[in-house]
Order: C-alpha cells, then structure tokens, then sequence
C-alpha cells in the first residue's frame, strides 16, 4: 500500500499518512504526492475541505524521515538531502495559504514535520492521545517546518520554552497554546470525519463534537515560564532556572528538572533555535521559510545533526558528542552564518 492515500469523500479530499511502522515519518516522496494532490484539490469545486489523518494507534506523525535524510548526508550526497527540504517548506508555505478550510486530526504522537502538515492548516483537532512537541535540539538539527512562525506566536514564552526543552505539551496545552484549536475524543474521530464529508460548515461540525480541553502543566507554569525564558541569550536563561532551582518557590524543582534536560541539547541547536524565536516575531510566513532553508542548508554540512541522529536513533545510545561541546564555544559569527543569504534561495 502506499505511504499516503487520497480519497474523495462526499464534499472531503481526505489524506491519510500510511506509514504507521515508522510512526507516520514523512518521506520525500510522500512530499512531493501530498503537494501534487493539494493543487489538484484546490482547483477542484467538487472539493469543499481538506482532511488529513493518519494510521496507526501510536502517532499522527513522528516528524520528517530523518533517517533517510541521515544517510544521505553520511553517504556524501547532501545536496540530494536538501532537495527534501526545498520540497517540503514550499508545502508548508502551501497548507499555510489554502483556500479551503484544512482539519487536521491529531491522535497520538505529532512532532516536527508531522506538525509541519498540520499546524499551519485552518483547523487542528486533539484527541485523547495528542502529544505535541519539536524535540530538534535534542538531534543537532532545529525547530522548522514554520516553527519560524509559529513558535514566537505562542502565548508568552511557551514557544520559547517548547524550542530549547523539546519537551511533550498535552491535549491541555496544546489547546491553550493555540497548536491545536479543538479536542474531540478519539472515539468520536470517525462521526466528526463523516461529518466533515458532508456540507455543514466546518466551525458549525468542530463547534458541536469539541469539548473542553482544561488547562495543563505548561500553562499553569505560564508565569514561570515566562519569566525565566524571557533572556536573549541561552546562558541568561540558564542562569535564570539555576537561580529558581535554588530558590524556595514552588517551581524550584521544575526548574532545576528543565535547565539540566536543556544542557544535554545541542549548544549550536539551542542557540539556533532561540535566535528564530526572537528574531522572526514581525517576519511574514515566506520570510520564516526561508530563514530555515538557509539554516538547514548549513546544518547538513555540519558535525552536529548526524551526530545526533546517531546517539538518539541509530545506534540508541543517547551519548552525543556535541561539536562545540559549550555553549561558550559557539559564536555569535557562527549562529549569523546559518541565518547569512544563500546564492540560491528557497523557492516558493
């Protein structure tokens, strides 16, 4: 069977992600089918929504096939990586600008370029098992398919925070965050699927099956959250969570918790990836896409990413060896470098 399907229900163009071995992983070509279907469908009068979902128990999309992109780059043949990126942020740019309205249905695990499919559509739905998170920092790689975007427009400095800790945001917080506008429980997914095929408007459908998502432990925090991720610097922030985790406040503990799991990322990623943040408040979406093409377009000649890939994935030891190994060694002249013109720009 194929890795993605496309199916014409009623007044639906529906996409399901059919790779549920690999968590859903989204390969080049799975790219390259899903932008082809999506012109296709935007043309099409027949076609009233979008809906994308996917097989599978455990994720909705585990993010980009890493894997394969790390091979590739092993195998000297970046420039063939690349072309995955050059093709999956237009379509990023695409889902961004549909026309229809574009529900995504979110059960299970939803990470990376799982998001990159979803997060920027009109509607973005939680079931009971959604697990949102952009763990990049924690491979050597950094926060993209538009996180350039909408990161620096969650709540405060939640995306700040989601950024450099890549830590898991519920059903709760992916609500109060905005990642996701709406939870429906799961085993009311496949009636709000059939609805969703009919012509009853979107809203109208998403109004009646959604139900209250409470609030969960990041925006609880908000206060917190946004008081010691508010730095411009890396350090500074580290300095700010080493100062409450000696303190006697009631997030002394959490505090402590997330600066060591911050000191185990990527220094290069962390600094990266707080740079996007602060920077692209007032950028437009297209500008966003293309600060990360220049980025990852650096990053694939680097030491880091693979060396990630390798601890976390490939040989599961969870020991990278960061290069540099400090957040001190890594320059400001480096982290300009990634944001620095390429000769050949993104093309949208």
């Amino acid at each position: 069977m194929s890795d993605i399907l496309f199916e014409r229900r009623g007044a639906a163009g529906v996409i399901t992600l059919n790779r549920p071995k690999a968590l859903n992983a989204v390969s080049h070509a799975m790219v390259l089918a899903f932008r082809a279907q999506l012109d296709e469908w935007a043309d099409d009068p027949a076609i009233m929504r979008v809906v994308i979902t996917a097989a599978g128990e455990r994720a909705f999309s585990a993010g980009g096939d890493i894997r394969a992109l790390y091979d590739l780059g092993k195998a000297g043949r970046r420039d063939e990586a690349l072309k995955f990126w050059a093709d999956e942020y237009p379509l990023n740019v695409a889902i961004k600008k549909y026309r229809k309205p574009y529900v995504a249905l979110l059960d299970g695990i939803a990470m990376g370029g799982g998001i990159g499919v979803s997060v920027h559509g009109s509607h973005r739905v939680a079931g009971d098992k959604f697990s949102f998170a952009m763990p990049e920092v924690s491979i050597g790689f950094f926060p993209d398919v538009g996180a350039t975007w909408f990161l620096p427009r969650m709540p405060g400095e939640t995306g700040t925070y989601c950024a450099l800790t890549g830590e898991r945001f519920g059903i709760a917080d992916g609500v109060g965050t905005g990642i996701a506008t709406h939870h429906v429980p799961s085993a009311r997914f496949p009636d709000l699927l059939d609805g969703l095929t009919g012509t009853v408007s979107v809203d109208a459908l998403l109004a009646a099956f959604s139900e209250p998502a409470g609030e969960g432990p990041v925006m609880a925090s908000r206060a917190a959250v946004d008081r010691l991720f508010s730095g411009n610097k890396v350090e500074d922030i580290l300095v700010a969570l080493d100062g409450e985790a000696g303190s006697t406040s009631g997030d002394a503990e959490w505090a402590g918790k997330t600066a060591t799991t911050m000191r185990t990322k990527s220094p290069t990623s962390l600094k990266l990836a707080l740079a996007q943040v602060r920077r692209s408040k007032q950028w437009d979406f297209e500008t966003c896409m293309r600060a990360e093409f220049r980025i990852v377009s650096r990053i694939i000649q680097g030491h880091d990413f693979y060396e990630g890939v390798r601890a976390v994935i490939v040989d599961k030891d969870n020991k990278p060896q960061w290069q540099p190994a400090t957040l001190a060694d890594v320059s400001d002249a480096e982290i300009e470098r990634h944001f620095a013109p390429l000769a050949h720009e993104l093309t949208l």
